[in-house]
Formats: C-alpha cells, structure tokens, sequence
C-alpha cells in the first residue's frame, strides 16, 4: 500500500507539472508548498462547522468532513514533499523515524 501511495504522490505531480501553467519551476515549488495553508484553513472551517461554532452556519460540516480534510493536507504535503525532492519517500520515512524516535525512546 505504501509504494502505491507514493505512486500515486508521483503521478499527481506529473499531473500538476503538465496541467499547471507555465511558470518557473521555483514558482510552482512555492505554490504547492502554501497549498498546504489552504488545505489546512479547510480543516479549521470543517471543525468550527462540525462543533457549530459559526451561528449564522449552524452544525455545517460533520467529523467525517474534518477527517476528509486532513486527508487533503496529508497529500498535499506529500505532493510538495516530491515535488521539492525526488527522494520524498525516503526523507519523509527518515524524517518519522526521527520523530519516533525522539519522542517514543
């Protein structure tokens, strides 16, 4: 499941770089790296309208929107990750077992 993922990662940025217009590489480096702010303003508006914390939206958005939406920043960054390194997979696993590492003993 975990080299289909970053197929797929690999894929979607192929996708980006045909798709997107053009523009300098470092452009598109930056684009996809704020992407992710984005993707995580979505997830803060699924969880204020999962606890109804707008009034004038009410209860708008339920917990399985909020978990959608992380998903979204996942891949998102996942999709900036190998678009700034062809070795994403590789610096991604380092970068968890670091983490693990550090905080697990």
């Amino acid at each position: 499941m975990e080299e289909q993922t970053w197929d797929t990662v690999r894929r979607l940025v192929a996708w980006l770089d045909a798709e997107s217009r053009p523009m300098p590489p470092e452009v598109a480096r930056l684009l996809r790296v704020l992407k992710i702010s984005e993707e995580a303003g979505e997830v803060a508006e699924a969880v204020h309208g999962a606890l109804g914390g707008n009034p004038r939206k009410g209860a708008s958005h339920t917990w399985a929107d909020v978990e959608r939406e992380l998903c979204d920043v996942i891949l998102t960054a996942m999709v900036a990750l190998a678009t700034l390194t062809p070795d994403a997979r590789k610096v991604f696993e380092e970068h968890v077992s670091s983490v693990a590492d550090r905080s697990l003993g």
